[in-house]
């Protein structure tokens, strides 16, 4: 009976420890958040994948019906023009699964900026309220048809998304200014 009564002791003793130690991690990384260019130059690096991404400032993006871009990132010479072609590839209307790429200033929230483009269908869903965060951006394109944009970026990893209501939430990428 004793021994019925000391495994659910030390079960709690062990669940109210665990606890207690995650504060710790919490003020940790609450101080690592700010960061240095140093350690953004680190982040850039650390993108998975970006060392299989051929450098080039002439960018081609597609966009589906299933709401994906063929790509999700890219690489760049910073300083220097870049081109990006973009094509809707879906079938579907541009009333209901409409493509753009916009690309965002570091450090916007993709959920506010979504949030806020959703509104804003007398713009293409690029809201005039958030422009400062924007630094390029698409038309709002249609079945089968592309738009070209022109941008220079200054070193440093830019995310793209689609702004069409529920799309950025999967149809979102990076691009490696280096």
């Amino acid at each position: 009976m004793k021994k019925l009564f000391v495994l659910p002791v030390i079960a709690l003793a062990v669940a109210f420890a665990s606890c207690g130690g995650d504060s710790t991690k919490k003020e940790t990384s609450s101080t690592t958040e700010q960061t240095t260019p140093e350690v953004a130059e680190t982040e850039t690096e650390k993108i998975p994948g970006i060392e299989n991404v051929e450098l080039s400032n002439t960018l081609a993006l597609e966009g589906n019906d299933a709401m994906k871009y063929d790509k999700n990132l890219f690489r760049v010479k910073a300083g220097e023009s870049v081109e990006l072609n973009f094509k809707n590839a879906g079938t579907m209307p541009k009333e209901s699964m409409g493509h753009n790429v916009v690309i965002l200033k570091p450090g916007t929230d993709l959920a506010t900026f979504g949030a806020e483009a959703a509104g804003a269908q007398a713009d293409e869903y690029v809201p005039k309220s958030a422009l400062s965060s924007v630094i390029a951006h698409t038309k709002l394109l249609g079945p089968g048809e592309t738009d070209k944009i022109t941008f220079t970026l200054e070193k440093g990893t830019y995310d793209f998304i689609c702004s069409f209501p529920g799309h950025y939430g999967v149809m979102q990428g990076k691009i490696v200014a280096e």
